[in-house]
């Protein structure tokens, strides 16, 4: 009978083959169930003991330096894993429940960044994405829900604007989600003083070309994103928006003033991770056929950049109706892709409606 050690290294590598975004352990009355995410969908894989939850729940903080004592209590922590010689970086949330707690462990592979062209499902989406890696100024924002791959495709644009010139890239974090050569990352460390505020002004101070903020939470990320692409800085940030449009709402709820967002913002994207559809299967994909098209996630952009920007700026700012046609919105993407039969049913029903 393998030891709670084995258990959990048997857990890591399994997801790790079946290329998981995440394993979820789930304390019920009776029993446990640990399921994984693939493909943006939870998978279960196995039934366990309520000792044998408690047990690995236990082993993973332990492993992951949080507190093994405290239990009422939600915890985050981190911690590596290696396979195959591809570092794997954990991320561990517990919350407690009724039953016992409940553990999530977030899989980051720290291997190389995604090509911009290994992005997106429409070939005209990399070569925009190439255009602002040729940017040096102004504020760039990435917007979308959580888990919609904003992360992702910030590390791919800072990775292909090294590739084309020597670049100082500072980033800083919320954690480090992925640790990357030849960029210089800072995560925030409040016990340590490191702020977002005092981040950033340490940056500055850094000689950087690009500055990555890794997400807008709150008026004084907002303003120090602002202020540092207004001292003729690229900046790259995320924010959690349904769209390109709304990001400059939710700039404005934040007490950004309308002067300096018209100073500084030079772009919005926003984007959804969808589901390709199978060549062979359609819609339901076999495991056996996840390993021969392992890429079955892809992306899908909306960009609001140039004239286009100048105008949503002017009719916000004027409190003018947006006129409907503007843009190719993030919604009419999705319409697209699926009457082309790119994309699987799950993914139109999931983002194609008006969120």
């Amino acid at each position: 009978m393998e030891d709670i050690e084995q258990k959990s290294n048997r857990l890591l590598i399994e997801a790790t083959k079946r290329k998981a975004s995440d394993i979820h352990i789930v304390p019920y009355r009776s029993q446990a169930s640990i399921f994984f995410r693939i493909h943006q969908r939870l998978q279960f894989i196995e039934e366990v003991s309520k000792r044998m939850c408690e047990k690995l729940v236990s082993h993973f903080k332990f492993s992951a330096s949080m507190d093994i004592g405290e239990k009422r209590k939600p915890q985050n922590g981190s911690m590596e894993f290696t396979y195959h010689s591809t570092l794997i970086s954990l991320r561990l949330s517990t919350i407690p429940t009724p039953f016992q707690e409940s553990l999530v462990i977030r899989l980051l592979p720290q291997d190389k960044a995604l090509s911009l062209e290994q992005l997106p499902l429409f070939y005209n989406d990399s070569s925009f994405l190439k255009r602002i890696t040729q940017k040096r100024s102004g504020l760039i924002i990435i917007t979308g829900p959580t888990g919609s791959g904003k992360t992702t495709t910030l590390y791919s644009i800072m990775q292909a604007a090294r590739e084309e010139e020597f670049l100082n890239i500072v980033t800083l974090e919320d954690p480090i989600e992925k640790r990357t050569e030849g960029i210089t990352q800072l995560e925030i460390n409040d016990k340590a003083g490191i702020t977002y505020n005092e981040g950033l002004k340490a940056i500055l101070r850094h000689d950087p070309d690009i500055i990555m903020v890794g997400e807008i939470r709150d008026h004084l990320t907002a303003q120090l994103a602002i202020r540092s692409a207004m001292t003729g800085h690229l900046v790259l940030t995320t924010m959690h928006t349904k769209d390109t449009v709304s990001a400059i709402y939710r700039l404005l709820e934040l007490n950004i003033a309308a002067h300096d967002i018209e100073q500084s913002l030079v772009g919005v994207i926003a984007q959804r991770l969808v589901e390709r559809r199978c060549p062979l299967c359609g819609d339901n994909c076999s495991i056996y056929c996840e390993k021969v098209y392992p890429n079955q996630i892809t992306a899908l952009y909306e960009f609001l950049f140039g004239g286009e920007l100048e105008k949503v700026r002017k009719s916000i700012f004027k409190n003018r109706p947006l006129s409907s046609p503007r843009i190719s919105t993030i919604h009419n993407q999705i319409i697209k892709a699926y009457a082309l039969g790119y994309i699987t049913r799950r993914s139109l029903e999931k983002w194609g409606g008006n969120e």
